[in-house]
């Protein structure tokens, strides 16, 4: 093409080239000439290789104005073109232009010699001031010109300051093509806007997906504050490294797995700490299962699978990833495999069908072996796989056959160890092999040529590269701080992955398990409830099934098992840990006796984890059998029956069978009693058992001695700060408060608060009870403002490390809504109510206390709307239900009653509000006596209805006693004794309890 002068108009316009893995440093310097006033284009530099590259150079000189040159080790590799090109080129077109050309480097290796008439400036290691003043002047143009930002653009990061928050695998340096999608790509992302873009790359398997998507985040990622990668293929895995990016955040979330996923959810769609960010998915072929880990936004989320499932979901738009177009594989194979021509790179191109990862294979191949290229590629045109010996399933394409079962032979000729090890590593999960593991495993767990592989670092090292090399395998190292990085974990393609283990003979791929399950159980820190091992478990979890673990039948085995179960439970993981306990009791229970230990603790968490995931109906049936089994073969006193026993006690106390489970843990309180004596810790756990269920069953006279003896003897054994001397201290209080007792029981759950906030984090559950302990005693207490700032901040934090529906947040969210309502935000309160009600009520069925409760709740709201025949349906309802649920006597009934006769006295019903006041009195006094709070809140409701019926001698009598007595038991300036005395009727709110 002609070149030609530019016209004045032009002399201020740079024309930045650039190839596209540089793109970052062209965008900053296009910001940096735009601040002073100059006009700038970008022109991605990858000339097809049909065009000579002193053509390419020479093109360059039509676009507009001086032509700025960013130089790296892509810019000189693309194509691929040999130094005596660039030599020649640069030598035919820079000089005689020499004013319209220049260039920055920052390459890492020597640039071609006569890239010197360029007089590129070195930009590497440079802090972004230094660098500004370099281009500059190199530009010749004079910083004090600067005209400010450019109207409506956000400045680009230095390309040498990393995002604040970055955790993406390395970067492929033989990534070749692909600039058309990763536009596509970051042009759906910017027409997004505020609102943010969620993208998911699909294609098939080996089509570049993954290579895609690390090029994306390297490529574009000075447009992000955040980039942090997670691979979506095992929930487990996915959620971990979802939860890592909390502490990355500083954000004030516990060791919960749960909790630091909302935290981090929340972060991202707030914005805050950081407004920019890319979320990227790996793998995620089942939506299922990672669905719940899309942040909402105006971030950018990118999703690689195998599936249309995202783009149906309706919220993901779908760009769909082809093979290499022909010029790209050409390219590819060229850079990959530098002896082949460029016909050669294109047949070969053909017979792998453009797939990424097949070109990838079968270039590095020839790029390591003498064989002509025309016989391979013949090879892999015929498909005769079955030539060199190997067994390969007929799933697989004819090309995958062929292509990866030439490589391992020669692998195994050359080297054999190396070929042992690959097929261990086959055995794990193939997203994060931990090579790591098996280096460090005891010598007797390996086979001999393996064991003495990993003990020798050079020859161990060599191995993994000549995998990396040669195989669809790719490290991952780890930056040491006092030496060489180091590879901690291996990736394998799952395509490559599947087709490994199809090679294996049965007996081969049993004998290769045994050593995965003794590795893996080698690597169990055994200490599953400390934080410090957590890590580790989470590194484990997703071999258990491929590495045969599972089955139980390597020694270790089953106590990894279990520990991983134990890990998921404290960690609150309960959807996985269900998972996981299904996967293992089908394998356990063909394998062992019924009453073997490890499967009875198995299933003892399997009915854990079923009550954790909400599903009480199924771990009851679940804790009975095993009950009943072990009862007809155990002793009364024997320790897995009273284990059962204590699981089951605990998925009746979520059901509401409160009788049922008091007489478990009574029976059980006097087995350990008798076995361990009365204050073990066991016994002190199960005594505290029965003392909460004591409260739930209305008994709180009964639970508030049984609670002050357990906090005395914890207090002794263990420390007055130990968590559970402080749980024991706020059950305390909190009957006290129940007792209406408030003022007591705020002066301890102020301490029970203050010391909880210096030796826990405030996200724990213990934490939040506490919290909302205090702000119920304030708000009994009249301290309406604390209590609200409170009880909001303990609902926030419950919605966010559980969740909206898990049963902490709705016993939480119930007794927010009643205190809204009777502050006066009745629409907040019934929309509230009403969703707490609902939740409960598929969560614990229609005849729950629970369920039966908030809706009575809602019918106080409806009394504020004044819909009064709705509220009296619902009062009427809630009492019957109530009645039905827990007896007449129970406090909770009585509540209702109080409730249903106020609703009665406004819809006209006197008398019958009346008959319900004297009836309820009587119960209330025989249940709680003569002073408590709720008594003297039904005489009051009593004096009321008295007064209705124009018997106003007896109101009088009942008032003043009520007065009386509320002066004496709550004071007589407490906010309930004043509404008392102003005759504004009660009202009680039902407040759901922990079990």
């Amino acid at each position: 093409m002609a070149q030609r002068t530019p016209d004045a108009q032009e002399a201020d316009h740079f024309t930045i080239s650039h190839a596209g893995y540089n793109r970052p440093w062209a965008t900053w310097i296009a910001h940096q000439l735009e601040r002073l006033g100059h006009q700038t284009s970008l022109l991605r530099w990858d000339p097809p290789l049909s065009v000579p590259l002193t053509d390419a150079l020479r093109d360059l000189l039509a676009a507009p104005g001086r032509v700025l040159l960013v130089l790296d080790d892509w810019y000189f590799s693309l194509g691929p073109r040999t130094d005596t090109e660039w030599t020649q080129a640069l030598g035919d077109v820079v000089p005689a232009e020499a004013e319209r050309f220049a260039a920055v480097s920052v390459a890492t290796r020597a640039l071609p010699p006569t890239a010197a008439a360029l007089r590129p400036v070195d930009l590497r290691d440079l802090d972004e001031h230094e660098a500004r003043r370099r281009i500059l002047r190199r530009l010749g143009i004079d910083p004090a010109t600067e005209a400010g930002e450019p109207a409506g653009a956000a400045a680009p990061r230095f390309p040498n300051d990393p995002p604040a928050v970055w955790n993406v695998p390395r970067r492929n340096v033989r990534f070749t093509g692909r600039d058309a999608v990763l536009e596509e790509i970051h042009r759906r992302f910017e027409e997004g806007g505020r609102e943010g873009a969620r993208l998911a790359l699909r294609g098939i398997s080996g089509v570049g997906k993954s290579q895609i998507a690390i090029e994306y985040a390297h490529r574009f990622g000075n447009d992000y504050d955040i980039v942090w990668w997670a691979n979506a293929g095992y929930r487990a895995t996915a959620r971990e490294q979802f939860a890592d990016l909390a502490p990355r955040l500083d954000l004030p979330a516990g060791q919960e797995l749960g909790e630091r996923i909302r935290a981090v959810h929340e972060a991202l769609r707030t914005g805050r700490p950081y407004r920019r960010w890319l979320i990227v998915l790996d793998s995620a072929d089942d939506l299922g299962q990672v669905e719940d880990l899309v942040p909402e936004g105006n971030g950018h989320v990118l999703i690689t699978t195998l599936t249309q499932d995202w783009a149906a979901a309706g919220s993901v738009t779908e760009v769909q990833v082809e093979p290499f177009r022909r010029p790209e594989s050409v390219a590819y194979a060229r850079r990959r495999a530098q002896r082949l021509t460029e016909r050669e790179a294109d047949q070969l191109a053909e017979a792998v069908q453009d797939l990424p990862l097949l070109l990838n294979q079968t270039a590095a191949w020839l790029a390591a072996n003498p064989m002509p290229a025309k016989d391979y590629i013949e090879l892999i045109r015929r498909g005769e796989a079955n030539q060199i010996g190997i067994r390969i399933s007929s799933d697989y394409p004819m090309g995958f056959q062929t292509t990866w079962s030439i490589t391992l032979n020669t692998l195994q000729d050359k080297h054999p160890e190396t070929v042992e090890l690959l097929h261990l590593l086959g055995l794990f999960s193939p997203e994060a092999i931990p090579v790591r593991l098996i280096e460090s495993a005891r010598p007797d767990s390996l086979p001999e040529h393996l064991a003495a592989l990993a003990a020798d670092p050079i020859r161990w090292h060599t191995a993994l590269r000549r995998l990396s090399e040669s195989t669809a395998v790719r490290m991952d190292y780890v930056e040491a701080h006092e030496s060489e990085p180091f590879v901690d974990q291996v990736a394998m393609h799952r395509l490559y992955h599947g087709f490994l283990l199809s090679t294996l003979s049965e007996d081969r791929r049993e004998a290769l398990a045994s050593v995965a399950a003794r590795v893996l159980a080698d690597a169990d820190p055994r200490n599953p409830t400390d934080t410090r091992s957590w890590a580790r478990y989470a590194e484990l979890l997703p071999h258990l099934e491929t590495a045969g673990v599972l089955s139980g039948a390597e020694p270790g085995s089953r106590e990894l098992v279990l520990n991983c179960v134990e890990y998921l439970r404290v960690r609150g993981e309960a959807r996985t840990g269900l998972r996981l306990c299904e996967q293992a009791v089908a394998r356990w229970r063909p394998r062992l006796a019924p009453d073997d230990p490890d499967l009875l603790v198995l299933v003892h968490q399997h009915a854990n984890m079923l009550r954790r995931a909400g599903r009480y109906q199924e771990a009851q049936a679940m804790g009975r059998a095993v009950v009943e089994q072990l009862s007809a073969e155990r002793p009364p006193d024997d320790p897995d029956l009273l284990r059962a026993k204590n699981g089951l006690g605990g998925t009746l106390v979520a059901l509401g069978a409160y009788q049922e489970a008091h007489d478990i843990f009574a029976d059980s309180v006097r087995a350990w009693t008798e076995i361990l004596g009365p204050e073990s810790m066991r016994t002190m756990q199960d005594r505290s058992n029965l003392a909460n269920v004591l409260a739930l069953l209305g008994r709180y006279e009964e639970s508030l001695a049984a609670h002050r003896e357990i906090l005395l003897v914890r207090e002794r054994a263990l420390r007055p700060r130990h968590h559970r001397t402080l749980l024991s201290a706020q059950r305390y209080a909190w009957t006290l408060r129940l007792l209406g007792r408030y003022t007591e029981a705020t002066s301890r759950q102020e301490l029970n608060v203050r010391v909880l906030r210096q030796v826990m984090d405030r996200y724990t559950p213990q934490s939040l009870f506490a919290e909302h302990n205090l702000a119920l005693c304030l708000r009994r207490g009249g301290d309406v403002a604390q209590a609200h700032a409170l009880m909001s901040g303990v609902v926030d934090r419950c919605v966010q490390r559980q969740g909206p529906r898990h049963p902490d947040t709705l016993l939480v969210q119930a007794d927010y809504a009643t205190f809204i309502r009777q502050h006066g935000d009745l629409d907040r309160a019934r929309e509230l109510a009403t969703t707490v009600a609902e939740r409960y009520r598929e969560l614990t069925g229609p005849t729950h206390p629970f369920t039966v409760g908030t809706e009575g709740n809602v019918g106080l709201v409806l009394r504020a709307y004044g819909e009064r025949d709705e509220a009296l349906a619902v009062a009427e309802r809630a009492l019957h239900g109530m009645t039905e649920a827990v007896g007449p006597a129970h406090p909770w009934t009585l509540g209702c009653a109080l409730n249903a006769s106020g609703a009665r006295s406004l819809a006209g019903d006197e008398e019958g509000a009346l008959q319900l006041s004297r009836e309820t009195v009587a119960l209330a006094k025989t249940s709680l006596g003569d002073a408590h709070p709720l008594t003297l809140s039904c005489r009051a409701a009593l004096a009321d209805d008295l007064r209705a019926m124009r018997r106003t001698q007896e109101a009088s009598k009942v008032e003043t006693e009520t007065l009386q007595q509320l002066g004496e038991t709550l004071g007589p300036q407490h906010p309930h004794t004043l509404s008392v005395r102003r005759r504004k009727r009660p009202y009680w709110d039902f407040e759901p309890q922990p079990g």
